[in-house]
């Protein structure tokens, strides 16, 4: 019997300690679990306002251009060329030319002007940021629209009348869908949009997720039954229950946090001043051709014992401890070294590098940038700076002279993640770049959800209106390359063609493509001489 007490006193120990663990790990999972929803249904939020916000940037720009053409008249001729205007941008129904007091004095299509049920006065409008920029309601027979007012001068102005169409708001994951609704409205509290699969139905001890635009007067919100949350995204709760069991004692993680904090720093350091940080090639692609026109160099840990650590999972930490920096500046000296030879051989392609904008803002990034590209001999034409929006670019008038600095000496300016990142159109044209990068978002979607082809659709003509190029991250299917070319994108890049490559695959790549249009090429000009 006293040889079989150690066994029980270790036997109740593990149990009890099992015990304790798994309930430690129940109410974890469940907080995760919980965190999670309210992580993604806030997402889910922002990209509703987000596209909102991108309707009336499209309406403002289309405001500006007219008046930039000194359109903001009713003389026949005026009106003929706004309704041109309008039939070319299938967002907005109508643009109406008001007296300061908002009054309308004549319309594009008069006709739709028998369709509102009522027509507010100036004071009644909401201004925006812009103080020149002003949002109301327009209450139709046929659906409520959102009229955008822009002042032209002081006797006129002229107004937007954009459609809300409710499928740009069915964003809901399906198991979510018929126990939710998303709403759109302004600051007033007056309803632009709404989407419910059962019209009408009142939700069920509903919650709710909010968000209100920092530079127009509207306000998105998701309402959702509590009761659905029970079954949603719970498949992580035994892998996160797994994971609890696994770890050590609650003292122990609570010594060893300092620790694991200053690990990784110190690794990064270590693999810096090894140079373990190599350059990944992407290549970006015409998509009505397949020719590969340049790439975007991208990052990858490669560790001494041959592993490969993802960006994940150490980018953020590099931004946070200071040391995105000299991991971008070694980043790229390798890169160029590497495609240099290409680069001299083809004048036209591209090569792109990612910049956070602490590191865009930093001091003496422009002269670096220089110094590096001259120390090369590559053309500083051949460059594009991609500006990452991870973080806000805080000092919007800093950004726009660096931006300035940079194509002067000829380097090209690409905003990255256009779409869900921090900026809003309106500061894209501010920044004066020369390209837009629309999110794999997007692409994702936008052969199974209408209302991401408006989108897309949107962000390519205001960038043909700002004289920007854009380019579609995220390609993976034929489908969606047409889909992408049927909405006038004309480059891209993505697992379509090739995955983010090591310099020796990317280089067989390009060549291998080379050699086949070339081929190509000849077999079509025997043709043409048999």
């Amino acid at each position: 019997m006293r040889l079989q007490r150690p066994d029980l006193l270790f036997a109740a120990l593990v149990l009890a300690s099992t015990m304790a663990f798994a309930l430690a790990g129940h109410f974890a999972a469940e907080a995760v679990i919980r965190h999670q929803q309210a992580h993604q249904l806030s997402e889910l939020t922002e990209v509703v306002l987000r596209r909102s916000e991108f309707a009336v940037d499209f309406a403002a720009a289309s405001l500006d251009e007219l008046a930039k053409r000194n359109l903001a008249s009713c003389e026949p001729a005026a009106l003929q060329a706004i309704r041109l205007h309008v039939y070319q941008r299938s967002a907005i129904k109508d643009v109406r030319l008001v007296n300061p007091d908002g009054s309308v004095i004549c319309s594009a299509y008069s006709e739709t002007l028998e369709f509102d049920k009522g027509w507010v006065n100036r004071r009644d409008m909401l201004p925006s940021r812009d103080k020149a920029l002003s949002l109301f309601r327009v209450e139709q027979f046929g659906g409520d629209a959102l009229g955008v007012l822009r002042d032209i001068n002081g006797s006129s102005a002229l107004v937007a009348i954009v459609g809300i169409n409710a499928s740009l708001f069915d964003i809901m994951p399906a198991e979510l869908r018929a126990h939710s609704e998303v709403i759109l409205a302004l600051s007033s509290g007056e309803k632009l949009g709404e989407f419910q699969t059962d019209a009408g139905k009142s939700l069920l001890e509903p919650i709710s997720f909010d968000r209100t635009s920092t530079r127009f007067p509207l306000h998105a919100t998701i309402g959702l039954e509590h009761a659905v949350l029970s079954s949603w995204n719970h498949e992580a709760y035994w892998p996160a229950l797994a994971v609890a069991l696994g770890l050590g004692a609650i003292f122990g993680i609570l010594l060893a946090r300092s620790r694991r904090m200053e690990g990784p720093v110190a690794d990064l350091d270590r693999a810096l001043a090894a140079g373990e940080f190599k350059p990944y090639y992407q290549p970006i692609f015409d998509l009505r051709t397949g020719q590969i026109k340049g790439c975007e160099i991208l990052v990858r840990w490669l560790r001494r014992d041959g592993s490969v650590v993802p960006p994940m999972n150490f980018i953020p930490l590099a931004e946070s401890s200071g040391r995105i920096q000299a991991m971008t500046w070694q980043i790229l000296g390798s890169a160029l070294a590497e495609l240099k030879p290409l680069l001299r051989a083809n004048k036209n392609f591209k090569m792109s590098l990612n910049v956070v904008p602490g590191h865009l803002l930093s001091a003496g990034f422009v002269e670096t940038l220089r110094r590096k590209v001259l120390t090369a001999r590559v053309s500083a034409r051949q460059i594009v700076v991609e500006i990452t929006e991870r973080d806000e670019l805080d000092d919007l008038a800093r950004a726009a002279a660096v931006v300035a600095e940079l194509r002067d000496h000829g380097f090209r300016v690409a905003i990255d993640d256009v779409g869900v990142g921090h900026s809003g159109l309106s500061r894209l044209k501010g920044l004066g770049a020369d390209m837009i990068k629309i999110d794999k978002f997007f692409v994702d979607t936008i052969t199974v959800d209408a209302s991401t082809t408006t989108i897309v659709e949107m962000l390519v003509a205001l960038a043909r209106d700002l004289h920007m190029g854009v380019v579609a991250e995220g390609i993976e299917t034929e489908e969606q390359l047409r889909a992408l070319l049927a909405s006038g994108v004309a480059e891209g890049q993505g697992y379509l063609v090739a995955p983010p490559l090591p310099f020796a695959r990317f280089s067989e790549l390009v060549e291998s493509r080379r050699a086949a249009q070339s081929g190509a090429a000849v077999s079509n000009d025997a043709a043409l001489v048999a």
